[in-house]
């Protein structure tokens, strides 16, 4: 059998908000090491381009494909609470006690943020029952073809301490690749422990070189490269008992399922993470519009919330992203 490990990320570009970066990891057969598990699962999920009813399969893809604020959070919802909970079928009751069992750390740094309070109810959009349903239906075909799932790690990096990365290592490209260290399961946590390893990132930016990244996250074995540019940098980890493979390409969340996944996990939390952030500032400055966090619109909700900032003693950087 082979693990599968994918790596996505929301949050990149804002200046408000939280960046949030995700790891799925699953576990196929060998015989099903080469195939689409879109095709494998099509019984229960469907991707982009299939026009079957939206409440009919979960809708896994590009969580910008899946979401917009236009098209709403459902079948964003749908998809990442059925597969992160199809073990267990029942959503957590809030948010908090989401980010608990999939982001402890995430969830530590999240807790001294004066906005955060993690009561949010969830599911947010949907009805628990429907989650329930996708869940149980996830869950029966995996069985079936003995595709297994490790629980998903989810990071968070809030504005002081991505200023504080940015201010240290002078580029933002840092952010992604402290995340990508933190959600990186330990190998030697996916049993067994003599199993090949792939793991796809979503690639963004111009950032081509991954080697010391990767030599840093694993000190004690070998990273060769095997490749490395714009459209796809691949490495080779030796010294660690099992055969382990990296590759980082632009778009990868369109050609495979796990960082499909792990781009709509990261997209949720972000967005659940968005509400609380905007409903606390809307308590503190009354009639202010919410906001998504990009550029141009955080420009507008930064100036009508500074006094308010100034009032409760904050300092810029612990709201306002610097890049």
């Amino acid at each position: 059998m082979t693990w599968f490990i994918g790596i996505d990320e929301a949050g990149y570009g804002p200046n408000l908000g939280p960046f949030v970066m995700t790891a799925v990891a699953c576990r196929v057969p060998k015989e099903l090491a080469g195939t689409d598990l879109w095709s494998v699962l099509r019984r229960v999920v469907r991707r982009q381009g299939e026009t079957k009813r939206l409440e009919s399969r979960i809708f896994v893809a590009d969580s910008k494909v899946v979401y917009s604020p236009k098209r709403g959070l459902k079948a964003l919802e749908h998809g990442v609470l059925a597969t992160l909970l199809h073990q267990e079928c029942e959503p957590p009751a809030t948010l908090d006690l989401l980010l608990e069992r999939f982001a402890c750390e995430a969830r530590t740094e999240l807790h001294g943020e004066p906005w955060y309070t993690g009561t949010t109810p969830l599911p947010f959009a949907v009805t628990a029952g429907a989650v329930r349903t996708f869940a149980e239906q996830f869950e029966r075909l995996c069985r079936s073809q003995d595709i297994q799932w490790a629980p998903a790690r989810v990071c968070a990096v809030c504005p002081p301490r991505f200023n504080r990365i940015v201010a240290d290592s002078g580029t933002k490209g840092e952010v992604s690749g402290r995340a990508l260290q933190e959600v990186l399961p330990s190998l030697a946590d996916l049993p067994p422990e003599n199993e090949n390893v792939r793991v796809l990132v979503d690639k963004h930016g111009g950032r081509n070189h991954y080697a010391a990244l990767l030599q840093e996250a694993y000190p004690d074995s070998m990273v060769m490269v095997q490749c490395e540019g714009m459209e796809r940098s691949q490495y080779e980890i030796y010294g660690l008992g099992r055969q382990v493979r990296f590759a980082f390409q632009p778009r990868a969340d369109s050609a495979h399922f796990c960082v499909a996944l792990a781009s709509m996990i990261s997209k949720y939390v972000r967005e659940m993470l968005m509400h609380e952030f905007n409903a606390f500032w809307q308590t503190q400055v009354p009639g202010l519009q919410p906001t998504a966090g990009y550029p141009t619109d955080a420009v507008r909700y930064w100036k009508e919330i500074q006094p308010a900032v100034e009032k409760l003693g904050l300092v810029e950087s612990a709201v306002w992203r610097w890049r």
